[in-house]
């Protein structure tokens, strides 16, 4: 017995130190837990941030996340990183440097004619960033190119894409949205509305964040599915040189990014946004409509959100320019609107074809 005893005390320190073990990954998984279901908007964030004179932007309690946890937060942040495979196979756009860029650009005054630039939506409780991001910068570009005021849905691309663009508003590929476009095109909002009257009228305005059913019928019994189609010719990356980036929206129109979202961004209210504190919760897809300087020379771009103008900068906001931030030089993705099914007889463009001012 004595001589079993050194074994018996080193099987009951291991022992112990597996329990000791287990009690931390546990601690841990209910800490993760208390993390979720804890309030996104938090005052020591918002003070941190705005006493920090190098933060660059100011945060406040935007009333959109006022009830929201951070779990619901993190639902809405609905990109799913494209897989490297297909990545490779996605033209890269670049443009000749000759080109001579201005040093501000908003493209809501420079196609003041086009309403849907200045629209700002709201996903709901909806993972569908990767579905409004491709959709509005489609729609402003079927107005730059053609002169259509037309709003595209965002249902159509959400619950008939399927599989192929990810899981709805669980999430998804903002480069697949584009090459749906292509293949199979979206029909108009009034066909096929996310929204009413009164705001948001998707499933996904309920916490309980369901994706919609693909119906292919336009509520508007006197509206043709098919012909209420529009398409893209092409489906791109745009090079994540910020030149780049800067010449194809002054060319051809806003273009959908995405983004790394960490917990201080859903405070945000005014400034030149750069991360300053907080956890890494998911990647956010966006319209870029321009860029510009601050007066103290912080270079940003200009970006309309999808979290109605009770949040950020009455819906917008900027984001440092010119050194990835938050990786959102990285993945610029667009395609240019296709003549196809249109009703009217517009003048067409070709794949390299451009809107310039």
């Amino acid at each position: 017995m004595a001589a079993g005893q050194p074994g018996l005390v080193k099987f009951l320190f291991c022992l112990a130190t597996l329990s000791i073990l287990l009690a931390q990954v546990n601690a841990e998984k209910s800490l993760s837990q208390l993390k979720l279901n804890s309030h996104i908007l938090q005052n020591s964030i918002i003070k941190e941030i705005n006493e920090n004179p190098n933060a660059g932007w100011q945060a406040a309690m935007n009333p959109r996340f006022s009830n929201f946890t951070v779990g619901q937060f993190k639902h809405l942040l609905g990109v799913k990183p494209t897989p490297h495979g297909e990545l490779t196979q996605v033209p890269i756009k670049t443009h000749p440097k000759s080109l001579k860029l201005p040093e501000k650009f908003d493209a809501r005054t420079a196609w003041s004619q086009c309403s849907t630039i200045g629209r700002i939506l709201d996903q709901g409780h909806c993972g569908s960033c990767w579905a409004f991001g491709a959709v509005e910068s489609l729609s402003d570009r079927f107005c730059i190119h053609f002169g259509m005021n037309i709003s595209l849905s965002v249902n159509d691309l959400l619950a008939c894409c399927g599989f192929m663009c990810g899981a709805g508003c669980n999430g998804g590929y903002p480069m697949f949205a584009w090459r749906y476009f292509m293949h199979h095109g979206v029909v108009t909002e009034e066909c096929y509305p996310y929204f009413d009257d009164i705001g948001c009228s998707h499933p996904g305005c309920e916490p309980e964040y369901p994706t919609p059913k693909c119906v292919r019928k336009c509520v508007n019994g006197n509206q043709m599915w098919r012909s209420s189609k529009h398409y893209s010719v092409s489906a791109y990356r745009v090079d994540s040189d910020p030149y780049n980036i800067m010449a194809e929206i002054y060319k051809n129109g806003p273009v959908e990014v995405s983004f790394t979202v960490y917990e201080d961004f859903a405070h945000y209210k005014s400034g030149v946004y750069k991360h300053v504190t907080g956890d890494v919760l998911g990647g956010h897809a966006v319209k870029l409509i321009g860029w510009g300087t601050t007066d103290d020379g912080e270079d940003y771009w200009l970006i309309a959100n999808q979290w109605n103008r009770s949040w950020g900068d009455d819906g917008y906001f900027k984001i440092r320019r010119g050194t990835n931030e938050c990786g959102i030089e990285g993945d610029v993705v667009t395609g240019l609107p296709s003549t196809k099914n249109l009703v009217r007889k517009v003048v067409s463009v070709d794949d390299s074809g451009d809107a310039s001012l």
